[in-house]
């Protein structure tokens, strides 16, 4: 696939103070190529819709970031969407430059309403606002947060998510129909049996898996405790694991696991879904599928593995919500003090799965793509941190203390209707994130 493109759109109009038009042109120029690498931008101000024409001709962008360099009328900006009607917007007003009695240099915030108005007229369309100088910190910040939210976009539109079996029953929620994917999402969808894993699995002799086997030995603590069919066994469905995402290219996926894992495998896929996570493939287990392309936005924001698990406990005095599940979490995010150390299944007393509580982290933000009864989609976030805190079940977990309270945040979500599998990004996403619904045209909602 091509690579990401930006496009900086500064359009204006030649009346105004053309020296403060010009330094805003230069700092924004900039600004944007610091933040992005492939951003495309006009040599000159574009100052009429001849030029502007122009250059709107030779860019084909995921992005736009189109700039009131001083007022322009609407027709500038209808030119944009008419052209590019499906391609995010970030509209950006410039601060006036000088407030001393005299004459108006810029303009810029009349034309962003011009520009404002045309957008959703003509297209209907969200978009992104920031208004400000290049130079403000919280200009930068948001910049960054949208570029970065598109990127995410772009690369969901070119995202392969793998079903692996179904949902057991009474976990319909994770259930995702490829045309939904597709159509709402961009994401396109392949569909397997877990069958057909288990089965390739046991084709492998050990030798086959030899290097699966030390892989896992590297990344963990106590594998070699496991009975040695049971480790084996995980090695066999790593490398089979492995194998099929390679093989199709998939960078999510959403893996059936009880109770076939245990009776027609004998061996956990949790480890399996571990590995992958920390391979950078983002692994949902129940075979939840919008809980796996949750991780990948997670993941891909964040740069690093995300956590996955159901909330299980509240402690309204240290406002923290526990989130918990039986043993997929990245290896990578142990607590230094155990490592990623290995363990069997809370209830079916089978390993390998993970055993270890998630490292602390200063920056939190939980997350969920939820589904409405009526099949459109909405998001959840809510902002956090991690505490420092043990292991505190069997299985793997990490404690979150809320940027709000936890306690309103349980009522509120279980009342509102969300699914029970949440994602936690250990980072400051939430603004990001954000930025991503309002691109993918769905509703927020911020605890």
């Amino acid at each position: 696939m091509k690579e990401f493109e930006a496009a900086y759109v500064p359009i204006g109009v030649g009346t105004f103070h053309m020296p403060s038009a010009d330094a805003a042109f230069d700092a924004s120029k900039k600004l944007l190529k610091s933040i992005c690498a492939n951003v495309d931008v006009p040599d000159e101000k574009l100052l009429t819709i001849d030029s502007l024409r122009s250059y709107l001709d030779s860019i084909h962008p995921d992005l736009i970031i189109l700039q009131n360099l001083t007022f322009a009328n609407a027709a500038y900006a209808s030119e944009v969407v008419h052209r590019f009607h499906d391609v995010p917007i970030l509209l950006w007003t410039l601060r006036e430059p000088v407030i001393d009695g005299t004459r108006l240099r810029l303009n810029s915030l009349t034309g962003a309403f011009s520009a404002g108005n045309a957008i959703r007229q003509l297209s209907g369309q969200n978009f992104a606002y920031v208004y400000g100088s290049p130079q403000e910190e919280q200009v930068i910040r948001s910049v960054k947060n949208v570029i970065a939210a598109a990127i995410v976009r772009y690369e969901m539109h070119h995202l392969t998510i793998a079903s692996i079996g179904h949902t057991p029953e009474g976990f319909g929620f994770g259930r995702a129909l490829d045309l939904d994917l597709l159509e709402k999402f961009g994401v396109h969808q392949i569909a397997v049996e877990a069958r057909e894993l288990i089965d390739r699995a046991k084709q492998y002799s050990e030798k086959d898996v030899e290097r699966y086997l030390q892989d896992a030995e590297e990344r963990t603590t106590g594998l070699e405790k496991t009975p040695e069919k049971n480790r084996m066994d995980f090695a066999r469905l790593y490398r089979a694991y492995d194998e099929f995402v390679k093989e199709h290219h998939v960078g999510a996926l959403a893996s059936r696991c009880w109770p076939d894992f245990f009776t027609s495998y004998g061996t956990p896929v949790c480890a399996v879904l571990a590995m992958m996570n920390d391979l950078g493939v983002a692994a949902a287990c129940e075979a939840d599928t919008y809980g796996a392309l949750s991780m990948w936005a997670g993941m891909k924001l964040s740069q690093k593995p995300v956590f996955f698990g159901d909330p299980v406990s509240l402690d309204e005095k240290e406002n923290t919500i526990t989130f918990w599940h039986c043993g997929t979490a990245a290896c990578s995010l142990a607590r230094e003090d155990t490592g990623a150390a290995i363990g069997e299944h809370c209830n079916r007393h089978i390993g390998p799965t993970m055993e270890f509580g998630i490292k602390p982290s200063e920056y939190a933000t939980i997350f969920r793509i939820g589904r409405n009864p009526d099949g459109t989609f909405r998001f959840f976030i809510a902002e956090g941190k991690a505490l420092d805190k043990p292991k505190q079940f069997y299985g793997t977990s990490t404690v979150i203390q809320t940027k709000d309270s936890a306690q309103k945040i349980i009522e509120c979500s279980v009342k509102d209707g969300w699914e029970p599998h949440f994602v936690v990004v250990y980072d400051d996403a939430a603004d990001q994130l954000e930025a991503l619904a309002d691109m993918l045209k769905m509703p927020v909602t911020r605890y």
